[in-house]
């Protein structure tokens, strides 16, 4: 049995493109990206218009706003739920960001689509992942991009945005430096917060089992052992031997629950489930945060429901 997610070569061919992007923009700082070709930061002079800062996703967008206050317009391109590995830009996203003062990425090959993007858009950008401790997806010689869930590291996505906002619009600078280091507290309450909520496990219950590989940094910071289905979402596959493979780990050690992303189909992970007896946990956030309304609406929230309802169902509480 195999379920496909989309197509395996054009992810194969995206991925590989990117790749080379993410290594040419990571040699730039947050004012310079002179070797991709991208124009340098200007600052803005005064407007009645807030400067406009486009990010790729909802979750950027969120950790920027904490920093930029009320001095710019944060938007994002993505929507809540949408996913962000392979989304398709719409002329729309295209003149948006033509209009923007500056756009934030990721990088580390998270946004297949983002290097035509931006070569379209000719707006500077800023790559958040820069300088994080990388760790690799399993058989691949490529990184883990899901760096922001741990707090940690968020942390340095802030000292980044600090400098670039700043330059940006250098009038708010001491707003954006206060505002940098009253969220950084933030975080590191929150590292601290979650860590203590998953040392609450049992060592035989220290194992996180979700659709994507995309937690490999909480995991690592909790001392959580992370299995999952599929490595990257981004046009890959779910097979039978992915499947099994799963199955045999949670008999194994009898793990009492399995989860699955909200930004994709639940359904091989729900056989899993059915297969051995494990519950289904419930849905964790990684890519996407949720409405207003919703149960993560915000960066913060994100990690504490994650946190709680990964403790929860594996303690049976």
């Amino acid at each position: 049995m195999t379920i496909k997610k989309n197509n395996v070569k054009r992810f194969c061919i995206a991925l590989a493109a990117v790749s080379l992007f993410s290594l040419s923009a990571c040699t730039a700082g947050a004012g310079s990206n002179k070797a991709s070709g991208t124009p340098e930061i200007t600052p803005v002079t005064s407007t009645d218009k807030k400067p406009i800062v486009l990010t790729t996703f909802t979750v950027l967008a969120d950790i920027a706003r904490n920093v930029s206050g009320d001095h710019l317009d944060i938007q994002s391109i993505t929507k809540p739920g949408a996913e962000i590995h392979a989304y398709e830009p719409t002329p729309s996203d295209v003149k948006r960001a033509t209009n923007a003062n500056l756009i934030i990425d990721h990088g580390m090959g998270l946004e297949l689509w983002f290097q035509k993007f931006i070569q379209d858009a000719k707006v500077p950008h800023v790559v958040l992942s820069q300088g994080i401790e990388e760790i690799p997806i399993e058989g691949s010689s490529h990184a883990n991009p899901h760096t922001w869930m741990s707090p940690d590291n968020v942390q340095k996505y802030v000292d980044t945005l600090q400098k670039a906002f700043s330059k940006l619009d250098p009038a708010h600078a001491a707003d954006y430096k206060a505002n940098a280091e009253a969220y950084k507290a933030k975080l590191a309450q929150l590292q601290e917060s979650f860590k203590k909520e998953l040392s609450k496990l049992p060592p035989e219950q220290r194992v996180l089992t979700t659709c994507e590989g995309a937690f490999s940094y909480m995991a690592k910071d909790a001392g959580l052992q992370e299995v999952y289905l599929w490595p990257v979402n981004a046009e890959s596959e779910v097979t039978a031997q992915s499947i099994s493979k799963v199955i045999d780990t949670i008999k194994k050690k009898k793990v009492p629950a399995v989860f699955c992303e909200s930004t994709v189909n639940q359904k091989a992970m729900r056989q899993v489930a059915t297969s051995t007896g494990a519950k289904f946990g419930g849905v964790l956030y990684v890519d996407s945060l949720s409405e207003k309304t919703g149960p993560v609406p915000t960066y913060l929230d994100l990690i504490r429901y994650d946190s709680e309802t990964i403790s929860k169902a594996l303690t049976g509480k």
